[in-house]
Formats: C-alpha cells, structure tokens, sequence
C-alpha cells in the first residue's frame, strides 16, 4: 500500500457556495518534521494573505494562484521579530498617495517588541525590548490632535494586564500606559467598540476600547481621558480566555474563546441599551448571578426570523432584568 502525506494547508472558499477555490501549503518548522503553526491570518487586501507563524516568519501569500491546486511558496517572507513567535498584527491606513487604496505597512507584536513591517522594504523599524510579552494590537484614529500627538495611536495588550499606548510613528518606546487588569492577567485580544456606545461617558475625539482577558473577561477602557469603565464588564466564559474579539456591520460584539463563539447586542430598554440606573451600554450583571447574563442582549431575535422559545431564570423575584444570553455557536 502506498500512502500520501497530505501537508497542512490553509482553504480559502466562496462565501456563497462554500466551495473551496485555493489552498495555501502551511509553512514547514526549522527541522522540517512538522508544520510552522499559524498564529495569526489577516487578509491585506482581496488578492494578498498575512501569515504569521510561531517560529516568527510573516508570509505573504498572493491568492491569485494562476491554476495551481496549492500555493506553496510565500511571495515574500520576513522575520520582523526573530524567532520570536508573532501574537497579532493590525495593518496600517494607506497613505494618500495610494493608488490602491490597500495598506502596505502594518505593525505586529512578537515577543517582547512591536516591529513595523513595509511590503516593498521590509521590516523599517523595532521598538526597544518591554521586557513583557506584548500579546494583542489595535489601531484607534480619530483621536485628539496636539503637540507632538497625530490623533493615532496603536494600543498593545500585555501579558501583566497593561494596556501601552504608541504614537503612530515613534516605534521606539511607548507613550502611555493604562492597567486593565490589576491582578496581572494577559489582555489577549483588542478591539475598538463602534461609535454609539457609551454615550454621556465621551469627551470629543474619545474612544472605547474592547480588551479580552485570560480569565474570560471583556473590560471596556476609554482612550483620551485613560481609564477602565469598571461597570462595562462582560463576561464570554469560566474556563477559557477571549482570544478573538469584534464587531459586525450592525454593532453586535463578537467573542470568541475555546470552543464557543458568542454574539452580543445591546440590552432592550433605553435607547442605546440598558435602563435608567446605568451610566453604560455594556454594564454587566453585579447580582452575584450566572456571568453569561449581562446587559448586552442575544441577537437571535434580530434577524427577522421566529422569536426563539428562551427559558428565562426567574431572578430577583421577577424584577425586569436588561440583560439576556448570548448567542453560542460551538465549534
């Protein structure tokens, strides 16, 4: 009998049919054994792939393969941080100049360092060893200009619980820091919350920020004037961290960790979510109950189709709760 080692790959499938169009060989591991483990994926545009890996290679992958049935070889590849394995990436807005319109720089997290990355240089800057593992990233515009500040920020999630703040275009060194998590737990995933939420809580030109902790935790901070909104807590799950987080087209965050995947809402009541007791749109329960419940709200009844048949927990003796269960879709 003749047997075939089929090598990982990465699919790539039609959203409308499910029907795979390509596929991407994963990159081999230095002793060429077993595969280089993908760490993060990000689309750069419709035709290039960012593949990070934990043997800190980033892959570019055109799409585009020209009838081949497997991609095996990365159009260019780059070691932004060593062998230091790549936690997250966020690309950067291009430049006016762009006839594309597609980012061509983007900064990613490894290790101890944030590293800039460009598609025709290479990697064009490091910052100075943390000495923390820099585990997440995101970009926030729109902020307030003055001085030496663009109204750009990258914010970096830490392995110790602090959030650090970077001026876009000074790599170096941090520029502020904002502790999420006094108990040390690492921020695992960042995401900007969408404009709305939150609202009699924001100064002009502020943000809210979206950070997953180790513990299952979602903690929202406010960026301009920094600080953690302590009654916004959302809780994805007992067990397992929030690796993934983010927001569709409709504002609905989504968690995912383990091997649940959840959708919120805003809570019914007040426009913008919650009653008249609450300062915040995503408050959580403080009652001591079941950590799922908080006072952003399923989404199943949202989509035009029946309303689902929930068994609703008869709590504080029927006083009318906000909150409502997440969506859970396990994988």
């Amino acid at each position: 009998m003749v047997r075939y080692a089929i090598p990982p790959a990465l699919m790539s499938f039609m959203t409308e049919s499910g029907k795979v169009v390509g596929k991407i060989a994963i990159p081999q591991s230095k002793g060429g054994q077993d595969a280089d483990a993908p760490t993060v994926l990000h689309a750069l545009s419709p035709q290039t792939l960012l593949l990070a890996t934990d043997a800190g290679k980033l892959y570019l992958h055109d799409l585009r393969q020209e009838g081949k049935e497997m991609a095996s070889i990365a159009s260019q590849t780059w070691a932004p941080h060593g062998d230091e394995h790549i936690n997250a990436l966020v690309p950067l807005p291009a430049s006016e100049a762009s006839t594309s319109g597609f980012p061509k720089q983007w900064v990613s997290v490894g290790g101890t360092t944030l590293a800039v990355t460009d598609l025709r240089k290479g990697t064009i800057a490091t910052s100075e060893d943390q000495e923390i593992e820099l585990t997440s990233v995101t970009l926030l515009q729109g902020l307030k200009k003055g001085g030496t500040s663009v109204g750009e920020k990258i914010l970096v999630g830490q392995g110790d619980g602090v959030m650090s703040l970077w001026e876009k275009g000074v790599w170096d060194d941090l520029d502020d820091r904002v502790v999420i998590d006094r108990g040390g737990l690492s921020i695992e995933s960042l995401a900007e919350v969408p404009t709305g939420y939150g609202r009699g809580t924001l100064k002009m030109n502020e943000k809210i920020v979206a950070a997953g902790l180790e513990d299952g935790r979602v903690r929202f901070l406010r960026v301009g004037r920094n600080g953690v909104l302590n009654d916004m807590d959302a809780k994805h799950d007992e067990i397992d961290g929030v690796v993934a987080l983010g927001f569709d087209i409709e504002g609905r965050m989504i968690s995912g960790g383990g091997q649940i995947v959840k959708v919120w809402t805003e809570a019914k009541g007040l426009p913008g979510g919650g009653h008249a007791g609450h300062k915040h749109d995503m408050s959580s329960d403080d009652d001591g109950g079941d950590d799922d419940e908080s006072d952003m709200e399923a989404s199943s009844e949202e989509e035009g189709g029946p309303k689902s048949k929930r068994k609703k927990r008869k709590r504080n003796k029927g006083k009318d709760r906000s909150g409502g269960r997440a969506l859970n879709f396990s994988m």
